[in-house]
Protein backbone atom coordinates (compact mmCIF):
# COMPACT_ATOMS: atom_id res chain seq x y z
CA UNK A 1 0.00 0.00 0.00
CA UNK A 2 1.55 3.26 -1.16
CA UNK A 3 0.27 5.30 1.80
CA UNK A 4 1.34 2.85 4.53
CA UNK A 5 4.45 1.24 5.98
CA UNK A 6 4.51 -2.44 6.98
CA UNK A 7 5.70 -3.50 10.43
CA UNK A 8 6.03 -7.22 11.15
CA UNK A 9 4.41 -8.34 14.40
CA UNK A 10 3.51 -11.50 16.28
CA UNK A 11 0.50 -11.75 18.55
CA UNK A 12 1.08 -13.89 21.64
CA UNK A 13 -1.13 -14.80 24.52
CA UNK A 14 1.27 -14.64 27.45
CA UNK A 15 -0.21 -15.96 30.70
CA UNK A 16 -3.53 -14.18 31.19
CA UNK A 17 -2.65 -11.25 28.93
CA UNK A 18 -2.08 -10.67 25.23
CA UNK A 19 0.35 -8.46 23.33
CA UNK A 20 1.87 -7.69 19.98
CA UNK A 21 5.53 -8.73 20.05
CA UNK A 22 7.76 -6.56 17.86
CA UNK A 23 11.41 -6.83 16.88
CA UNK A 24 13.33 -3.79 18.03
CA UNK A 25 15.09 -3.42 14.68
CA UNK A 26 11.74 -3.24 12.86
CA UNK A 27 10.78 -0.05 14.70
CA UNK A 28 11.98 3.54 14.27
CA UNK A 29 14.94 4.41 16.50
CA UNK A 30 13.48 7.75 17.58
CA UNK A 31 11.47 7.04 20.73
CA UNK A 32 8.65 9.50 19.98
CA UNK A 33 8.13 8.14 16.45
CA UNK A 34 8.33 4.55 17.72
CA UNK A 35 5.58 5.31 20.25
CA UNK A 36 3.36 6.88 17.59
CA UNK A 37 3.80 3.73 15.48
CA UNK A 38 2.85 1.52 18.44
CA UNK A 39 -0.18 3.67 19.28
CA UNK A 40 -1.29 3.33 15.66
CA UNK A 41 -0.83 -0.46 15.81
CA UNK A 42 -3.18 -0.58 18.80
CA UNK A 43 -5.68 2.00 17.59
CA UNK A 44 -5.06 4.29 20.56
CA UNK A 45 -6.37 6.64 21.73
CA UNK A 46 -9.89 5.30 21.30
CA UNK A 47 -12.13 3.63 23.88
CA UNK A 48 -12.86 0.77 21.44
CA UNK A 49 -9.42 0.69 19.78
CA UNK A 50 -11.49 -0.10 16.72
CA UNK A 51 -8.81 1.04 14.26
CA UNK A 52 -6.06 -1.24 15.58
CA UNK A 53 -5.19 -4.49 17.33
CA UNK A 54 -5.99 -3.45 20.89
CA UNK A 55 -8.92 -5.22 22.50
CA UNK A 56 -10.31 -2.27 24.51
CA UNK A 57 -9.03 -3.99 27.66
CA UNK A 58 -5.88 -3.23 29.65
CA UNK A 59 -4.96 -6.95 29.55
CA UNK A 60 -4.83 -6.91 25.74
CA UNK A 61 -3.36 -3.43 25.25
CA UNK A 62 0.25 -4.38 25.91
CA UNK A 63 3.38 -4.40 23.76
CA UNK A 64 6.66 -6.31 23.91
CA UNK A 65 9.73 -4.98 22.07
CA UNK A 66 12.51 -7.55 21.74
CA UNK A 67 16.00 -7.66 20.25
CA UNK A 68 19.41 -9.29 20.67
CA UNK A 69 21.24 -8.26 23.83
CA UNK A 70 24.81 -7.00 24.03
CA UNK A 71 25.01 -8.02 27.70
CA UNK A 72 27.11 -11.05 28.61
CA UNK A 73 24.44 -12.28 31.03
CA UNK A 74 21.49 -12.03 28.61
CA UNK A 75 20.41 -13.40 25.24
CA UNK A 76 17.71 -10.84 24.48
CA UNK A 77 16.62 -7.40 25.63
CA UNK A 78 12.91 -7.01 26.30
CA UNK A 79 10.99 -3.78 26.82
CA UNK A 80 7.40 -3.89 28.04
CA UNK A 81 4.88 -1.15 27.35
CA UNK A 82 1.37 -0.70 28.74
CA UNK A 83 -0.46 1.02 25.89
CA UNK A 84 -3.13 3.42 27.10
CA UNK A 85 -6.51 2.87 25.53
CA UNK A 86 -7.92 6.38 25.81
CA UNK A 87 -4.73 8.47 25.84
CA UNK A 88 -1.77 8.85 23.49
CA UNK A 89 0.57 7.38 26.09
CA UNK A 90 2.64 4.24 26.68
CA UNK A 91 3.76 3.46 30.23
CA UNK A 92 7.26 1.94 30.32
CA UNK A 93 7.85 2.32 34.05
CA UNK A 94 7.36 -1.35 34.99
CA UNK A 95 7.34 -4.87 33.62
CA UNK A 96 4.52 -7.37 33.01
CA UNK A 97 5.14 -10.94 34.15
CA UNK A 98 2.43 -12.42 31.96
CA UNK A 99 3.82 -10.83 28.82
CA UNK A 100 7.31 -11.92 29.97
CA UNK A 101 6.16 -15.52 29.53
CA UNK A 102 5.93 -15.06 25.75
CA UNK A 103 9.41 -13.58 25.37
CA UNK A 104 11.25 -16.90 25.63
CA UNK A 105 9.12 -18.68 23.01
CA UNK A 106 9.34 -15.62 20.74
CA UNK A 107 13.14 -15.58 21.05
CA UNK A 108 13.32 -19.29 20.18
CA UNK A 109 10.98 -19.10 17.20
CA UNK A 110 12.60 -15.94 15.83
CA UNK A 111 16.06 -17.51 16.01
CA UNK A 112 17.36 -15.03 18.60
CA UNK A 113 18.61 -17.97 20.69
CA UNK A 114 19.71 -21.45 19.71
CA UNK A 115 16.92 -23.98 20.25
CA UNK A 116 17.95 -26.80 22.57
CA UNK A 117 15.69 -29.77 23.30
CA UNK A 118 13.88 -30.50 25.53
CA UNK A 119 14.34 -27.19 27.40
CA UNK A 120 15.89 -23.97 26.10
CA UNK A 121 16.99 -21.53 28.76
CA UNK A 122 16.45 -17.97 27.54
CA UNK A 123 18.18 -15.22 29.51
CA UNK A 124 16.03 -12.10 29.24
CA UNK A 125 17.13 -8.61 30.25
CA UNK A 126 14.07 -6.52 31.05
CA UNK A 127 14.99 -2.94 30.21
CA UNK A 128 12.14 -1.51 32.30
CA UNK A 129 13.41 -2.91 35.61
CA UNK A 130 17.05 -3.61 34.62
CA UNK A 131 16.61 -7.17 35.89
CA UNK A 132 17.28 -10.65 34.46
CA UNK A 133 14.54 -13.22 33.89
CA UNK A 134 15.45 -16.79 32.95
CA UNK A 135 12.70 -18.53 31.01
CA UNK A 136 12.66 -22.33 30.74
CA UNK A 137 10.99 -22.96 27.38
CA UNK A 138 9.95 -26.46 26.23
CA UNK A 139 11.22 -27.04 22.69
CA UNK A 140 10.67 -29.69 20.03
CA UNK A 141 12.01 -29.81 16.47
CA UNK A 142 13.66 -26.43 16.91
CA UNK A 143 10.48 -24.56 17.88
CA UNK A 144 8.86 -23.59 21.17
CA UNK A 145 6.04 -25.90 22.22
CA UNK A 146 2.68 -24.28 22.87
CA UNK A 147 0.65 -27.44 23.46
CA UNK A 148 0.89 -29.30 26.74
CA UNK A 149 -1.01 -30.42 29.81
CA UNK A 150 -0.35 -27.47 32.12
CA UNK A 151 -3.33 -25.27 33.03
CA UNK A 152 -3.40 -21.77 34.47
CA UNK A 153 -6.49 -20.12 35.91
CA UNK A 154 -7.97 -17.46 33.65
CA UNK A 155 -7.01 -19.22 30.39
CA UNK A 156 -9.16 -21.92 28.73
CA UNK A 157 -7.54 -25.30 28.11
CA UNK A 158 -3.93 -26.27 28.71
CA UNK A 159 -0.50 -25.44 27.33
CA UNK A 160 3.18 -26.16 27.63
CA UNK A 161 4.58 -25.13 31.03
CA UNK A 162 7.05 -22.25 30.95
CA UNK A 163 8.98 -21.58 34.15
CA UNK A 164 9.94 -17.96 34.74
CA UNK A 165 12.74 -17.23 37.19
CA UNK A 166 12.94 -13.55 38.15
CA UNK A 167 16.46 -13.07 39.51
CA UNK A 168 17.42 -10.49 42.12
CA UNK A 169 14.14 -8.72 41.53
CA UNK A 170 14.10 -6.64 44.70
CA UNK A 171 14.16 -2.90 44.04
CA UNK A 172 13.17 -3.38 40.41
CA UNK A 173 12.03 0.22 39.90
CA UNK A 174 13.07 2.14 43.03
CA UNK A 175 16.32 0.33 43.80
CA UNK A 176 15.12 -0.83 47.22
CA UNK A 177 13.05 -3.80 48.34
CA UNK A 178 11.50 -1.51 50.97
CA UNK A 179 11.48 1.86 49.20
CA UNK A 180 10.67 3.91 52.32
CA UNK A 181 12.79 1.75 54.61
CA UNK A 182 9.64 0.79 56.51
CA UNK A 183 7.57 -2.37 56.65
CA UNK A 184 4.49 -0.18 57.17
CA UNK A 185 3.67 3.46 56.58
CA UNK A 186 0.80 5.73 57.54
CA UNK A 187 -1.00 7.85 54.96
CA UNK A 188 -3.90 10.29 55.12
CA UNK A 189 -6.56 10.61 52.44
CA UNK A 190 -8.24 13.84 51.41
CA UNK A 191 -11.24 13.17 53.65
CA UNK A 192 -8.96 12.77 56.69
CA UNK A 193 -9.01 8.97 56.75
CA UNK A 194 -5.78 7.45 58.07
CA UNK A 195 -4.62 4.19 56.47
CA UNK A 196 -1.79 1.78 57.19
CA UNK A 197 -0.05 0.60 54.02
CA UNK A 198 3.04 -1.35 53.03
CA UNK A 199 5.27 -0.35 50.11
CA UNK A 200 7.36 -3.14 48.59
CA UNK A 201 9.32 -3.21 45.32
CA UNK A 202 9.88 -6.71 43.93
CA UNK A 203 9.58 -7.25 40.15
CA UNK A 204 7.36 -4.13 40.27
CA UNK A 205 6.57 -1.76 43.14
CA UNK A 206 3.24 -2.21 44.88
CA UNK A 207 1.25 -0.58 47.64
CA UNK A 208 -0.63 -2.97 49.92
CA UNK A 209 -3.69 -2.26 52.00
CA UNK A 210 -6.05 -4.54 53.91
CA UNK A 211 -9.33 -5.10 52.08
CA UNK A 212 -11.25 -4.42 55.28
CA UNK A 213 -9.78 -0.91 55.40
CA UNK A 214 -11.52 -0.24 52.10
CA UNK A 215 -14.81 -1.58 53.42
CA UNK A 216 -14.41 -4.78 51.41
CA UNK A 217 -14.43 -8.49 52.24
CA UNK A 218 -11.53 -9.04 49.83
CA UNK A 219 -13.42 -11.67 47.81
CA UNK A 220 -15.21 -9.18 45.55
CA UNK A 221 -15.15 -9.85 41.81
CA UNK A 222 -14.20 -7.22 39.22
CA UNK A 223 -17.72 -6.09 38.33
CA UNK A 224 -18.46 -5.18 41.95
CA UNK A 225 -15.43 -2.92 42.29
CA UNK A 226 -15.46 -1.55 38.74
CA UNK A 227 -19.08 -0.38 39.09
CA UNK A 228 -18.36 1.68 42.22
CA UNK A 229 -16.96 5.10 41.22
CA UNK A 230 -16.39 6.20 44.83
CA UNK A 231 -14.36 3.08 45.57
CA UNK A 232 -12.35 3.37 42.33
CA UNK A 233 -11.46 6.98 43.15
CA UNK A 234 -10.44 6.02 46.67
CA UNK A 235 -8.24 3.16 45.44
CA UNK A 236 -6.60 5.47 42.88
CA UNK A 237 -6.04 8.12 45.55
CA UNK A 238 -4.13 5.55 47.62
CA UNK A 239 -2.14 4.47 44.56
CA UNK A 240 -1.39 8.10 43.68
CA UNK A 241 -0.17 8.77 47.21
CA UNK A 242 2.12 5.76 46.94
CA UNK A 243 3.42 6.93 43.55
CA UNK A 244 4.41 10.24 45.14
CA UNK A 245 6.09 8.47 48.07
CA UNK A 246 8.07 6.39 45.56
CA UNK A 247 9.11 9.47 43.59
CA UNK A 248 7.37 8.29 40.41
CA UNK A 249 4.90 11.15 40.03
CA UNK A 250 3.03 13.78 41.99
CA UNK A 251 -0.09 12.37 43.61
CA UNK A 252 -2.42 14.33 41.31
CA UNK A 253 -0.49 13.28 38.18
CA UNK A 254 -0.09 9.55 38.88
CA UNK A 255 -3.07 8.48 36.76
CA UNK A 256 -1.65 10.26 33.71
CA UNK A 257 2.11 9.80 34.19
CA UNK A 258 2.37 6.31 35.71
CA UNK A 259 -1.02 4.59 35.44
CA UNK A 260 0.43 1.06 35.59
CA UNK A 261 2.85 1.35 38.54
CA UNK A 262 2.90 1.15 41.42
CA UNK A 263 0.43 -1.69 41.51
CA UNK A 264 -2.17 -1.52 44.27
CA UNK A 265 -3.12 -4.75 46.01
CA UNK A 266 -5.71 -5.30 48.73
CA UNK A 267 -5.40 -8.47 50.79
CA UNK A 268 -7.38 -10.53 53.26
CA UNK A 269 -6.79 -13.85 55.12
CA UNK A 270 -7.59 -17.10 53.31
CA UNK A 271 -11.33 -17.68 53.00
CA UNK A 272 -13.68 -19.63 50.76
CA UNK A 273 -14.85 -17.69 47.70
CA UNK A 274 -16.18 -18.18 44.19
CA UNK A 275 -14.26 -17.23 41.06
CA UNK A 276 -15.65 -15.21 38.17
CA UNK A 277 -16.74 -18.44 36.45
CA UNK A 278 -18.43 -19.80 39.58
CA UNK A 279 -15.80 -22.26 40.81
CA UNK A 280 -15.24 -22.59 44.55
CA UNK A 281 -11.76 -21.84 45.89
CA UNK A 282 -11.38 -23.41 49.32
CA UNK A 283 -9.48 -21.53 52.01
CA UNK A 284 -7.32 -24.60 52.61
CA UNK A 285 -5.91 -24.32 49.07
CA UNK A 286 -4.59 -20.76 49.42
CA UNK A 287 -2.48 -18.69 51.81
CA UNK A 288 -4.22 -15.37 51.22
CA UNK A 289 -6.85 -13.72 49.03
CA UNK A 290 -5.68 -10.75 46.97
CA UNK A 291 -7.09 -8.37 44.41
CA UNK A 292 -5.15 -5.95 42.22
CA UNK A 293 -5.93 -3.20 39.76
CA UNK A 294 -4.93 -2.87 36.10
CA UNK A 295 -5.09 0.64 34.67
CA UNK A 296 -7.64 1.80 37.25
CA UNK A 297 -9.91 -1.26 36.91
CA UNK A 298 -9.79 -4.50 38.88
CA UNK A 299 -7.62 -7.13 37.18
CA UNK A 300 -9.66 -10.11 35.98
CA UNK A 301 -6.93 -12.42 37.29
CA UNK A 302 -3.66 -11.13 38.78
CA UNK A 303 -0.56 -9.42 37.44
CA UNK A 304 2.43 -11.78 37.69
CA UNK A 305 4.86 -9.06 38.77
CA UNK A 306 2.25 -7.88 41.25
CA UNK A 307 1.95 -11.47 42.46
CA UNK A 308 5.72 -11.73 42.93
CA UNK A 309 5.64 -8.53 44.95
CA UNK A 310 2.69 -9.80 47.00
CA UNK A 311 4.36 -13.15 47.71
CA UNK A 312 7.57 -11.37 48.65
CA UNK A 313 5.70 -9.03 50.98
CA UNK A 314 4.06 -12.07 52.57
CA UNK A 315 7.53 -13.32 53.52
CA UNK A 316 8.60 -10.01 55.07
CA UNK A 317 7.43 -10.17 58.66
CA UNK A 318 5.77 -6.93 59.69
CA UNK A 319 4.15 -5.97 56.37
CA UNK A 320 0.42 -5.68 55.80
CA UNK A 321 0.55 -8.88 53.74
CA UNK A 322 2.44 -10.93 56.34
CA UNK A 323 -0.33 -10.16 58.85
CA UNK A 324 -3.00 -11.97 56.83
CA UNK A 325 -1.12 -15.26 56.35
CA UNK A 326 -0.44 -18.03 58.86
CA UNK A 327 2.92 -18.49 60.59
CA UNK A 328 3.34 -21.83 58.80
CA UNK A 329 3.31 -20.08 55.42
CA UNK A 330 6.02 -17.65 56.45
CA UNK A 331 8.41 -20.54 57.11
CA UNK A 332 8.26 -22.11 53.63
CA UNK A 333 9.15 -20.76 50.20
CA UNK A 334 5.78 -21.18 48.46
CA UNK A 335 2.97 -18.64 48.59
CA UNK A 336 -0.46 -19.58 47.21
CA UNK A 337 -2.51 -16.57 46.18
CA UNK A 338 -6.26 -16.56 45.49
CA UNK A 339 -7.49 -14.13 42.80
CA UNK A 340 -10.72 -13.57 40.82
CA UNK A 341 -9.95 -16.30 38.26
CA UNK A 342 -8.42 -18.89 40.58
CA UNK A 343 -5.03 -19.35 42.20
CA UNK A 344 -1.35 -18.58 41.60
CA UNK A 345 1.66 -20.22 43.24
CA UNK A 346 4.99 -18.44 43.71
CA UNK A 347 8.29 -19.78 44.96
CA UNK A 348 10.22 -17.07 46.81
CA UNK A 349 13.87 -17.45 47.81
CA UNK A 350 15.76 -15.00 50.02
CA UNK A 351 19.43 -14.79 50.91
CA UNK A 352 21.19 -12.68 53.49
CA UNK A 353 23.13 -9.73 52.14
CA UNK A 354 26.45 -8.57 53.55
CA UNK A 355 24.74 -6.26 56.02
CA UNK A 356 22.54 -9.09 57.29
CA UNK A 357 19.33 -7.87 55.67
CA UNK A 358 17.10 -10.11 53.55
CA UNK A 359 17.68 -9.94 49.80
CA UNK A 360 15.30 -11.40 47.27
CA UNK A 361 17.35 -13.95 45.33
CA UNK A 362 14.74 -15.53 43.06
CA UNK A 363 11.01 -15.55 42.45
CA UNK A 364 9.66 -18.36 40.27
CA UNK A 365 6.24 -18.82 38.68
CA UNK A 366 4.79 -21.14 36.03
CA UNK A 367 2.98 -19.80 32.98
CA UNK A 368 1.90 -20.82 29.48
CA UNK A 369 2.03 -18.87 26.22
CA UNK A 370 0.68 -19.33 22.70
CA UNK A 371 1.70 -17.84 19.39
CA UNK A 372 -1.63 -16.81 17.87
CA UNK A 373 -0.65 -15.17 14.59
CA UNK A 374 2.12 -13.37 12.77
CA UNK A 375 2.08 -10.98 9.87
CA UNK A 376 2.36 -7.37 8.82
CA UNK A 377 0.66 -4.43 10.46
CA UNK A 378 -0.01 -1.39 8.30
CA UNK A 379 0.93 1.97 9.78
CA UNK A 380 0.06 5.25 8.01
CA UNK A 381 3.16 6.55 6.24
CA UNK A 382 2.89 10.02 7.78
CA UNK A 383 3.26 8.45 11.26
CA UNK A 384 6.28 6.39 10.31
CA UNK A 385 7.92 9.19 8.33
CA UNK A 386 6.70 12.49 9.79
CA UNK A 387 7.60 15.55 7.73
Amino acid sequence: MWDSEKVRGVIYRGGTSRAVYLLENDLPREAHIRDQVILSIYGSPDARQINGLGGADSLTSKVAIIGPSEREDADVDYTFGQVSITKAFIDYKGNCGNISSGVGPFAVDEGLVKAVEPITYVRIFNTNTKKIIIAEVPVRHGKALSRGDYAINGVPGTGSKIILNFLDSGGAVTGKLLPTGNLKDQIWLADGTQLTISLVDAANPAVFVKAADLGLTGTELPDVVNSNPFLLNRIEEIRGTAAEMLGLAAKQEATDKCPAVPKIVFVTPPTDYKTSDGRLVGKESIDLVARTMSMQKMHKAFAITGGICTATAAKLEGTIVSEVISSEVSQGSTVRLGHPSGTLDFDITFRKSEDGSAKLEKAAVNRTARRIMEGYIYVPREIYWPS
